[in-house]
């Protein structure tokens, strides 16, 4: 496989899980991660994952991700990218609409031949009621450091 078929591949695998997540494809989505996958404190493999996906999507009602730049930095059989996406997310208990953008940074790692997610951390840019508008930072979960300051080189850019 060439680096720009690894590339190409590793671009699909964010495509792929959007339209799993979408379409509330769990088999589908558990599959483009690697057996062994850490799910923080609910365990480790595609099982607790799919655990994990299911409960949270529970939450919410439909859901739209709109994937857009995709850059990936290959290492031999591992590689790491940066996946930027807009979300909007049915909130039925409130009975409106959630608009978003985030990054996803990404370890994938190639198993028998295939790339998968090996890891995904989500970095928000924002989350708010479509009605209203962004407000920066809002939508955050406790601990999670909001973009652009979650870049390392933000503070040095601010100075």
């Amino acid at each position: 496989m060439t680096d720009t078929d690894s590339i190409v591949e590793i671009q699909q695998l964010a495509a792929r899980y959007a339209l799993a997540v979408d379409s509330r494809d769990l088999d589908g989505l558990v599959g483009l991660f690697v057996p062994d996958v850490k799910v923080g404190r609910a365990g480790v493999g595609r099982d607790a994952l799919r655990s994990w996906y299911e409960a949270g999507l529970r939450t919410v009602g439909a859901t739209i991700h709109f994937v857009g730049g995709h850059v990936v930095d290959l290492d031999g059989s591992t590689a790491t990218g940066v996946v930027y996406c807009r979300e909007e997310v049915e909130d039925p208990a409130r009975g409106e609409w959630r608009l978003g953008v985030l990054q996803y940074w990404d370890d994938y790692r190639q198993v028998e031949g295939s790339w998968l997610f090996a890891r995904r951390q989500v970095r928000r840019w924002y989350s708010a009621d479509a009605r209203s508008g962004p407000s920066r930072g809002a939508g955050l979960r406790p601990g999670e450091r909001a973009l652009p300051e979650a870049f390392e080189n933000w503070a040095d850019w601010e100075s």
